[in-house]
């Protein structure tokens, strides 16, 4: 499941990578430095006695580690000129894991300390029965940096937040006389990591996580009030997002999507042809096609995709790929929640299934490599397979042809989120900018349209793809069992043929 709404629950979310090198007294151990403050080896627990209950814990195993993890964020909403919420959270924790086969023992605890940590290898051995387990080969080391290892949240005085927030605010009121209301949210979290492994292998991870998010409400002289939101950020510090030029290009955007919904008319509905536009489009690739391709649901036969490697599942010219190396995006890691560094992974070439994203226990029960895809929430929960930043490669067309191709359809640009049944890849999409065509001019703005259709046959039914590939702006959170992770999409704009459209249009 997708969202793009800024929630409190995104900044227990942070992303800086470091250098690996030897740490004694963990023998064969590698660490990835980069001038993290979070030491739980220093200040908590003696590493040597979690060495030992971690190996007590996952002794006859295939797999399992200690997750350390501290999180710091902050949250500032300013409404109708004034600050309705502020916030400030920190927290810390671990959680133990062991392996065998498809079961897994987790347990977790706020209460870092060698008697905690004791009683949860207990809780997480209960996995491993009578042992047999064959032990897991360790991550790979990396020297990669994909993003700053600074605190976001101690980038800018808490009043120079409140003052852009009210420039904001001022600036917005007063592009236009039909605004009614604006809402500006700055959001800042820092997320360090450390990971440490039976056989020694240690891994410190530092994420960093910044967001700006503005919306406008206008009203008509009939009353009538739609809305539009903007905004974006990554894995940066705050000052760039406080700049008054970045700032205002967001304004004007969400200014000028509620303007368009203000003159949209009802949705037509029944199966057109449906052109999308590049970038955020990309959630429909991220629910339909990318959840499915997630080795979890693939290697327990509960996904569309399951058993059609190297078989065609998509149009000639499709290319999806999944990179957690991007820097500075949202949905990058330097190192996933069970220390594998991330990677880029192709999974459709030229419309034919090559792979699919792989944490750890799936990697190994699948009989493949992990692929750097292994991610959790934060320390209370065990890691899965999860996306990271999931796009399709731009091709040849030019956007403006493949509009201009659409004889009776809709052309959407912005969408609100969306989710899928993961077994038979249906899924549904909310348009919040689209546009009516009809024989390739674009017409007026529509509201109310939704999007319906399978993953499966939308891959097949793509027509044109765009030589305008785009990523979001960094805005969007994906839910999976109950939990979240920060995460990117991208796509060029694209023409689908025989797509279900929602709408209330007689």
């Amino acid at each position: 499941m997708w969202s793009k709404c800024p929630t409190l629950r995104d900044m227990v979310l942070g992303g800086a990578g470091g250098v690996c090198q030897k740490i004694n007294p963990i023998p064969k151990g590698i660490i990835m430095e980069n001038n993290v403050s979070f030491r739980p080896f220093n200040t908590h627990i003696d590493i040597t006695e979690a060495l030992k209950t971690l190996r007590h814990a996952t002794d006859g195993a295939d797999d399992g580690e200690l997750f350390l993890e501290r999180r710091r964020s902050e949250a500032v909403v300013f409404e109708d000129g004034r600050v309705k919420n502020a916030s400030y959270d920190a927290a810390e924790g671990f959680g133990l894991r062991a392996v065998k086969g498809d079961v897994t023992g987790y347990a977790h605890s706020t209460d870092v300390s060698e008697a905690a940590l004791r009683r949860a290898a207990e809780t997480a051995r209960l996995a491993v029965g009578d042992g047999g387990g064959t032990w897991a080969a360790p991550p790979a080391g990396t020297n990669v940096r994909l993003y700053t290892d600074k605190n976001p949240i101690a980038g800018a005085e808490f009043t120079a937040k409140l003052d852009t927030l009210n420039e904001i605010d001022a600036f917005a009121r007063a592009l236009d006389p039909q605004v009614v209301q604006v809402s500006a949210t700055l959001t800042a979290s820092y997320q360090e990591i450390e990971i440490l492994r039976p056989e020694g292998t240690q891994t410190r991870d530092a994420r960093p996580m910044v967001r700006l998010t503005i919306s406008i409400i206008v009203e008509n002289a009939n009353g009538r009030r739609e809305s539009g939101t903007a905004g974006g950020g990554g894995r940066i510090e705050l000052p760039p997002l406080m700049a008054r030029t970045h700032w205002e290009t967001i304004a004007r955007e969400a200014l000028r999507i509620a303007q368009v919904n203000l003159r949209a008319e009802s949705a037509p509905a029944g199966v057109m042809d449906v052109a999308l536009g590049p970038g955020w489009p990309g959630i429909l690739l991220h629910e339909a096609v990318g959840h499915g391709l997630e080795g979890d649901f693939n290697r327990k036969k509960q996904s569309a995709f399951a058993g059609l490697i190297g078989q065609r599942v998509a149009a000639a010219g499709v290319t999806v790929c999944d990179d957690g190396t991007l820097p500075d995006r949202r949905g990058s890691i330097t190192v996933d929640d069970e220390g594998t560094p991330s990677h880029k992974t192709t999974l459709i070439e030229d419309g034919v299934l090559v792979g699919y994203m792989q944490d750890r226990q799936s990697a190994r029960l699948m009989g493949v490599a992990p692929t750097g895809n292994g991610r959790r929430q934060s320390h209370a929960h065990a890691p899965m397979t999860r996306m990271t930043n999931t796009y399709m490669l731009g091709g040849k067309t030019d956007p403006h042809d493949i509009v201009a191709d659409v004889k009776d359809g809709i052309y959407a640009v912005g969408f609100g989120g969306g989710q899928v049944d993961i077994t038979n890849g249906k899924f549904v999409f909310s348009c919040t900018e689209a546009y009516r065509v009809q024989n390739g001019v674009v017409g007026a703005p529509v509201k109310g349209a939704t999007l319906i259709g399978d993953g499966p046959t939308a891959l097949q039914h793509i027509r044109a793809i765009g030589n305008d590939m785009a990523l979001d702006p960094g805005m969007g959170n994906c839910g999976k069992n109950g939990q979240w992770v920060p995460v990117g999409v991208g796509q060029p704009t694209l023409l689908i043929g025989g797509l279900t459209v929602g709408g209330s249009a007689t």
